[in-house]
């Protein structure tokens, strides 16, 4: 394995997964278009892509198995702090500018949709954008949209706030876990989480974006089983050799996300079921296909090098541009068929400026701050 250079400008002597960079694109393209489809959708029950909230479930799977890959045998050379910093380079810069694209776009969204713009001073929208890039949450006295999210501005940070929850005990507590203490945590976390999806009140595990106890639940509910399971799959699984690993786990990820719901509004149990499966056994099952597989072509590696890059950039700024989606989709009730030219400029304006974000910003934010704070970045598949 030798050392590879990422399109991001950092290297890394590990070996390189390449197909996990492709997995992580595709399920956030996935996310996009969910929830695109869900500005005209009823409810919950009837949307298009109907799982795509599962892809969020995904990302903390994968992110615990590439912590675990890129510094559990580190610790010994690297302290606490320097952990901190280089996920602080590796995520930060972006939630800035998700934020600042959040608030550059805030006011175009005014609609019933979303009742509270209209009355929201600039200066207070200033504050919460500033709130939002350091990533603290905030609660109800600064909605400033009505949705009830701890980041009114851009509101999928609210996974990135456990993101850092998770990044957080990892480094002060997990890392020092055996595999036998490990395990129990996952046994533990997946029946908690079992029995929220089948006795919860909605049949899913939608949800943990606003700053109250009962979403707070949720929020850790959904982060400690899949990052728990994906570091533990890290240390004690060894990989095989699969063949088309990129198409089956791809398509994997397209069928869990993309089927209906199940069981309607009288059996929520059911679609409370196929999302713990989805999560406990599905996901940690596609990550290792992934991480079994070699792309053997050139235009592979740079297909998934591309999912890759953008996949983060994608995920943390493409919501400003739905709010003003759904915004303009809800206020003038167009169905769905007569949006679909505009469905489509905007799912390829989130991938544009997805991709001038990271070329033009992150990129050269990122090697700048890890040349200055003396911090190496690992390789792509390694970048959650």
């Amino acid at each position: 394995m030798g050392n590879r250079s990422t399109a991001a400008g950092f290297s890394d002597t590990r070996q390189h997964y390449p197909i996990l960079d492709g997995l992580r694109g595709v399920a956030a393209l996935m996310v996009v278009a969910f929830h695109l489809f869900e500005a005209h959708a009823a409810s919950r029950f009837v949307q298009v892509i109907n799982h795509g909230y599962l892809a969020v479930d995904f990302f903390f799977v994968l992110s615990g198995f590439v912590i675990g890959y890129a510094y559990d045998d580190r610790w010994r050379s690297m302290s606490t702090g320097e952990f901190f910093k280089r996920r602080l380079i590796r995520l930060h810069p972006m939630i800035i500018v998700g934020m600042l694209i959040g608030a550059v776009m805030f006011y175009t969204q005014a609609s019933p949709t979303f009742p509270k713009i209209q009355d929201t001073p600039v200066w207070l929208m200033v504050v919460v954008a500033l709130i939002g890039m350091t990533l603290l949450p905030v609660g109800a006295a600064l909605d400033i949209r009505g949705w009830g999210e701890m980041h009114p501005l851009n509101g999928p940070a609210w996974s990135l706030f456990y993101e850092y929850v998770a990044n957080i005990l990892y480094a002060l507590f997990v890392r020092k876990f055996s595999n036998t203490v490990l395990a129990i945590l996952v046994v533990i976390t997946a029946g908690v989480l079992l029995h929220y999806c089948a006795a919860g009140p909605n049949g899913d595990v939608i949800g943990g974006w606003s700053l109250d106890p009962a979403q707070i639940r949720i929020g850790l509910t959904r982060l400690l089983y899949p990052f728990f399971a994906g570091l533990l799959l890290s240390r004690v699984v060894t990989v095989g050799r699969i063949r088309h690993a990129f198409l089956l786990s791809s398509l994997m990820i397209v069928v869990a996300l993309a089927l209906p719901r199940f069981g309607g509004e009288t059996q929520l149990w059911q679609n409370g079921l196929y999302d713990a499966l989805c999560i406990i056994l599905v996901f940690p099952l596609v990550v290792y296909i992934g991480a079994s597989g070699q792309v053997h072509s050139g235009i592979g590696n740079k297909v998934c090098a591309f999912l890759g890059a953008i996949s983060y950039p994608i995920y943390i700024i493409h919501y400003p541009i739905i709010y003003t989606y759904t915004a303009w989709a809800q206020k003038n009730k167009v169905p769905l068929l007569d949006a679909l030219p505009v469905t489509a400029a905007a799912f390829v304006a989130c991938v544009a400026v997805a991709y001038l974000c990271l070329r033009f910003y992150d990129v050269p934010v990122r090697r700048w701050l890890s040349q200055r704070g003396g911090a190496s970045m690992p390789s792509g598949q390694l970048q959650t």
